[in-house]
């Protein structure tokens, strides 16, 4: 079936269950940001591939809800399926709830998958129902349409050694035990798979580039359960768990045991928690709150920074090797976007070694106008030839037993244009600018967003998306509750104050439909810096080692300040990798990282 029989098909289901609306978010059973194929539905119904997006089907319309990233990429893919694409965030267009508020007929039904709608989201469209006298249908309507639908797999759980994590899992559970004393919380419910992969130091591939383990968690005082797939845990594994106090319990029963609790406080996230979980709870007293896990896994401990800094000297390393093998071949050899893609990827598992684990994400090479779709895909049968002219965009990065990396860099192949240029200098300057940062604590991502996108601001630009992001340690590349942006929403309230040991990427860009896109992305580990009588002073230690191509830089926009900041970054860069490299390699980092001087 193409796309519009499959909508067809989905509306024949919703008219013999009674439904006029029917959502289908992009979402597993834990509110992941990404998903395994099981969970692909929304891709399956629209053929929209993006990490984000909600599909809302009616009995005459259909819409497609995504953000500012994938507007370009989403209206190519939608061209005559018949879905309208909803630009989430521009004026004049409503969020998904009004959407839905605003079609439902009276005495109107709406349908989801209470297993991958949060229990927040569940009950807005619970009160939206009962407000037009109709009602809500938990149901999964695609398993009667995708006949092929892949199987929900478990991957191999493995540990993450102490010499990594930092922290045993009782030391972690004792810190949870901690706060659910001080909320009076019996029981605390888990859903989360990063916070899950965290507390208890395991990791596995139950989804693409995000090494966690498919699993529900509940914490008592006196106990602590893992639900996960038994034949994924090895005797390794099972041991640990045992010996830090967890009892491993079968995926699928989680539902069994929340319909069968009975404690007085149970302590879980409704903005996290499906729906369907979350319904089989109601009848015990719930705190909603984050789990005390968000904030303790994203400020790293010592031995984490530690490991940290050594996954970004390897993927420095790596993707300065890359930088040279494509300034030197560019024109010479037939190269692609993907082609490219894969050199990379290539270069981090040799330089990485045993330390090196996975792509943290599947890997954006984009050239010229693809650049302008910030999450472009190249593949093999579908992507550009590079020239020796215009940029290649490359935002890549790999998880390491030692930590988690992401970082883009934009680079000139040939001669490029004075816009590109002038674009490049604007974004490197709002990244050096926001990267020296000092500020006082308390503040928030809101706070210091305008410190790179002012720059743009001041020009006439700005970008559709944030300007930073968390980053997990082996788990998520994208991690709450940290960030750098300037919009709040429904979806995205305001982000976590900014405290030592948590890193967040920086990587504003420009993107000019049709024409190019620049980002430069390095990451910011923040850092108590000295007291003064107003308080706790903090600013941010670049970790990411890689040059920043000099050859797209216009000298003349730099300012004083620009250039001592670019030169003292390049000189780090110099100092961090040379000593691993030698010959030709070692004369480009050092031309690389030269010093640009006033024009």
């Amino acid at each position: 079936m193409d796309i519009k029989e499959r909508i067809g098909a989905l509306r024949n289901e919703m008219k013999k269950e009674e439904i006029n609306v029917y959502i289908i978010p992009t979402s597993d059973f834990h509110d992941s940001e990404y998903v395994s194929p099981y969970f692909m539905t929304r891709k399956y119904f629209s053929g929209f591939t993006g990490s984000a997006g909600t599909l809302v089907v009616s009995e005459t319309d259909t819409a497609l809800f995504t953000d500012g990233r994938y507007f370009i990429q989403a209206e190519n893919q939608l061209s005559g399926s018949g879905i309208t694409l909803m630009r989430s965030g521009e004026a004049g267009v409503p969020t998904v709830r009004r959407y839905v508020s605003d079609i439902l007929p009276e005495c109107g039904n709406i349908g989801f998958d209470g297993r991958v709608v949060t229990a927040e989201t569940g009950r807005y469209y619970k009160k939206i129902a009962k407000e037009k006298n109709g009602s809500i249908a938990d149901i999964d309507l695609a398993d009667r349409i995708w006949t092929d639908r892949p199987q929900l797999e478990h991957t191999e759980i493995y540990l993450l050694e102490e010499k990594y994590s930092g922290k045993s899992a009782t030391e972690k559970l004792a810190e949870i035990r901690e706060k659910m004393s001080e909320k009076k919380a019996d029981v605390h419910i888990i859903t989360a798979l990063d916070e899950i992969s965290w507390l208890f130091n395991i990791r596995a591939d139950d989804i693409k580039c995000c090494p966690m383990v498919l699993s529900y968690a509940v914490i008592t005082e006196n106990s602590a359960l893992l639900f996960a797939d038994k034949n994924a845990c090895g005797e390794k594994v099972s041991e640990y768990l045992s010996k830090n106090g967890v009892t491993l319990r079968p995926y699928d029963e989680i539902y069994i045991y929340t319909e069968k609790l009975s404690a007085e406080r149970v302590w879980l996230d409704e903005k996290r928690v499906n729906f369907r979980l979350a319904e089989a709870v109601k009848k015990c007293r719930i705190i909603s709150e984050p789990s005390p896990a968000v904030l303790l896994k994203a400020v790293k401990n010592p031995t984490e920074i530690k490991n940290i800094r050594y996954a970004h000297l390897l993927d420095g390393i790596a993707v300065t090797k890359f930088m040279y093998w494509l300034k030197t071949n560019i024109g010479k050899i037939k190269i692609t976007e993907a082609t490219a893609a894969d050199y990379i990827d290539g270069l981090r598992r040799r330089v990485g070694g045993e330390h090196f684990i996975a792509p943290s994400f599947d890997t954006i090479s984009a050239y010229n106008a693809n650049a302008a779709m910030m999450h472009y895909s190249a593949d093999n049968e579908n992507c550009a030839v590079l020239e020796p002219k215009g940029i290649l965009l490359v935002d890549s990065g790999g998880h390491y037993f030692e930590g988690t990396t992401d970082i883009t860099r934009t680079f000139a192949l040939g001669d490029v244009s004075n816009e590109v240029k002038y674009h490049f200098t604007l974004t490197v300057r709002a990244m050096l600018n926001l990267a020296a940062a000092r500020f006082m604590h308390g503040c928030r991502g809101e706070n210091l967003d305008i410190l790179a996108r002012g720059i743009m601001w001041e020009n006439g630009l700005d970008y559709r998306c944030g300007t930073g992001h968390g980053v997990g340690y082996l788990l998520s590349v994208h991690e709450d509750p940290n960030s750098f942006r300037h919009k709040l929403s429904e979806d995205r309230p305001m982000s976590a104050v900014l405290e030592e040991g948590m890193i967040t990427t920086d990587e504003p860009g420009v993107y000019v439909e049709g024409s190019h896109g620049i980002r430069i992305e390095n990451e910011l580990l923040c850092k108590n810096a000295e007291q003064c009588e107003y308080g706790q002073i903090m600013e941010f230690e670049t970790i990411t080692y890689a040059p920043i191509d000099l050859d797209c830089v216009n000298a003349a926009m730099l300012e004083a300040k620009d250039r001592e900041r670019l030169n003292a970054y390049h000189k780090m860069v110099y100092e961090k990798l040379s000593p691993y490299f030698e010959g030709d390699e070692l004369e480009f980092l050092k031309n690389s990282t030269r010093a640009v001087c006033a024009i």
